[in-house]
């Protein structure tokens, strides 16, 4: 990439944040449907799990928005900020061995000094510290949902580590002999519907910043004036 096109990507980058960050609307989502036609003849291929957790989610909450060959997408379904059931399965072996093939979103704001805390307890909760959120991926909803909870529970300081990952090999066995596992049923905290980004702070100084801008008018003005700009 040349200078003259770094310059106009770094005066675009930053119009693009003040006007994200002024008037919103970063992130839109589809409201529109799948059609049921080409989403059955994607699921047909995948692999048992995949289709399992794919037909669950279509039973509970319907045609997905999105699809494509290795995905299907929801938004603002149920308690989620956002549902995506994969094609291709992840091996993990926590609490018991099976596939991560379901990924459900809420916005959540995870205080840094809990990244860690969170990294050791379940390598498939995923933080998204700018975007503002937590996902959980497992092979089932009520598993994201118990992950969910102990997440919260961790960065409340109502567990510890070694406390919420041996809460969540007895909730689930508990689950699965149809025992009740309010844990793995429900969210047990209150989630926002509004986006909170963390956009960190700047560090390039103001006078830099000053200079990029500056750059970027003088190769606008030189193309207007050779009528190369388009």
């Amino acid at each position: 990439m040349e200078q003259e096109d770094k310059l106009k990507t770094a005066g675009i980058a930053m119009g693009s944040d003040f006007k994200v960050q002024t008037l919103g609307g970063a992130e839109e989502t589809t409201k529109t449907f799948a059609d049921m036609n080409t989403v059955q003849s994607i699921v047909k291929e995948w692999n048992a799990m995949s289709k399992k957790a794919a037909y669950l989610t279509i039973d509970q909450y319907g045609p997905p928005n999105e699809a494509t060959e290795s995905r299907l997408i929801w938004y603002n379904n149920g308690p989620w900020k956002r549902t995506i059931v994969y094609r291709d399965e992840i091996p993990h072996d926590f609490p018991q061995p099976h596939t991560d093939v379901i990924e459900n979103y809420i916005n959540y704001t995870v205080p840094i000094e809990k990244f860690s805390d969170l990294a050791k307890f379940d390598g498939s909760v995923m933080i998204e510290r700018t975007r503002g959120e937590v996902s959980s991926r497992c092979d089932m909803e009520a598993a994201n949902i118990l992950a969910l909870n102990l997440m919260n529970d961790i960065v409340i300081d109502k567990l510890n580590v070694e406390e919420a990952r041996k809460k969540y090999c007895e909730v689930t066995s508990a689950f699965m002999m149809n025992r009740s596992a309010p844990y793995a049923e429900k969210l047990q905290f209150p989630v926002s519907n509004d986006q909170k980004y963390d956009t960190d702070v700047v560090m390039i100084t103001d006078e830099m910043v000053k200079q990029a801008k500056e750059k970027v008018n003088e190769i606008i003005n030189d193309n207007m004036n050779n009528g190369r700009l388009h």
